[in-house]
């Protein structure tokens, strides 16, 4: 717990202005895993996009004091919601950014709510947050089980996979997406013959994935991400599986994910992104300031997510000038349309769904790739609109009370 609870402060002075001290300080805590399966991409890199949103929200220059807290959660609820209480009750935090892993982040979207505060969460992929887990104090950023299953659930039939069989994460994410993928699938003229679950942060997946071999089904599909994506990957290719006639689909795919496989087992991979480091002027830039502290690697996107949603929140913030009532601040940012130079134009619907378009790529082949990290072929933009679940169907009590 000790761990757990440790944090790295980085507080900047900013100076005085015409309100008082406490109106404008901020106070944000960067709540994730550290040192686990989903370090990669978020963990640390996930601070460094918080510091560099701070700096460029230019609030230091305009007496603003900002406080950026950090705590480990390990990928347990528990712990992600002894950390947060201890936040907001005894720390003065205002946000919670980040929040990989979603249980972590059901539980404390809860507690957010409770305690008048505001979550920006970039890592958790559960649809609910946006369904019928929605609150009034949470902005979903990046991404969702939901588009990711429309994206690469579509894709894989239109593909001639006709057939599927599921090795899922056993936990709130894992089956949102089995969930979420399922549904796109059969509703594409494709048929799911069976599934597996498997423990978060699973070492070995030789017995998982031998049932899904021996499933005969045209492709398997990998309801997990971050490392144990990554293991998976690996250990599908030893016995054979890539390559085979067979054919796995990562559901969930991060840049991250692709340099710890290799460009040599996972070429020709499809998957869905919001962001990629080399788009353009603007995402490349940002990704060069991120390298230069993480040396070398290039921000994934949820890092990409850490960063635009804490620049848009003290947007927000300035705007009312303090940060202390959550869902006003929450209600700042449904309001003001949203532009930065990672994810453009976009804006934040009544339940808290974050809309920008996803994109499909494709893995490069190892002969493609012409400089560090140049992993991503683009294939096709799907248009905000359809890459995220319809607002009408996701069960959010919030909708009702906009429409």
């Amino acid at each position: 717990m000790a761990r757990a609870l440790c944090h790295a402060a980085a507080a900047f002075l900013l100076g005085f202005g015409t309100a008082s001290a406490a109106e404008k300080t901020v106070r944000i805590g960067v709540l994730n895993d550290q040192s686990s399966i989903y370090a990669d991409m978020g963990g640390p890199g996930s601070v460094v996009a918080a510091n560099l949103a701070v700096e460029d929200s230019g609030l230091r220059r305009k007496g603003w004091t900002i406080e950026i807290l950090v705590a480990d959660h390990g990928n347990k609820a528990d712990v992600a919601s002894t950390i947060a209480r201890q936040w907001f009750d005894t720390q003065g935090v205002d946000a919670v950014a980040d929040v990989t892993n979603s249980a972590a982040a059901l539980a404390v979207s809860q507690i957010v709510r409770d305690k008048n505060k505001v979550m920006l969460a970039s890592g958790p992929a559960v649809s609910d947050l946006t369904g019928k887990a929605c609150t009034p104090n949470t902005v979903h950023w990046t991404h969702d089980t939901w588009a990711f299953a429309n994206g690469i659930g579509k894709a894989v039939v239109e593909t001639g996979g006709k057939t599927l069989f599921f090795l899922t994460a056993d936990f709130a994410f894992g089956h949102a997406l089995e969930r979420d993928t399922e549904r796109m699938v059969q509703a594409s003229g494709g048929t799911v013959v069976g599934r597996v679950r498997a423990p978060n942060n699973t070492s070995d997946f030789s017995s998982y994935l031998l049932q899904a071999q021996a499933s005969g089904a045209e492709v398997i599909g990998l309801a997990n991400s971050g490392g144990d994506t990554v293991n998976s990957i690996k250990q599908a290719a030893e016995f054979g599986i890539v390559g085979s006639k067979q054919r796995l689909a990562g559901l969930l795919i991060y840049v991250t994910d692709v340099h710890a496989i290799g460009l040599q087992v996972a070429q020709g991979l499809s998957l869905v992104s919001p962001f990629y480091w080399d788009t353009n002027d603007g995402t490349r830039a940002f990704s060069d300031r991120f390298a230069a502290q993480r040396a070398g690697a290039k921000p994934s996107m949820v890092q990409a997510g850490v960063y635009a949603s804490i620049l848009h929140y003290l947007k927000a913030v300035e705007a009312l000038g303090a940060a202390g009532d959550g869902a006003k601040v929450v209600a700042a940012m449904k309001a003001m349309p949203t532009d930065d130079p990672l994810f453009g134009k976009g804006t934040i619907r009544a339940d808290g769904r974050k809309m920008h378009p996803m994109h499909l790529y494709t893995v490069k082949a190892p002969s493609e790739s012409r400089y560090p990290w140049d992993y991503y072929a683009y294939k096709a933009t799907i248009p905000a609109e359809v890459a995220f679940r319809p607002m009408s169907e996701g069960g959010c009590p919030l909708v009702a009370k906009s429409q």
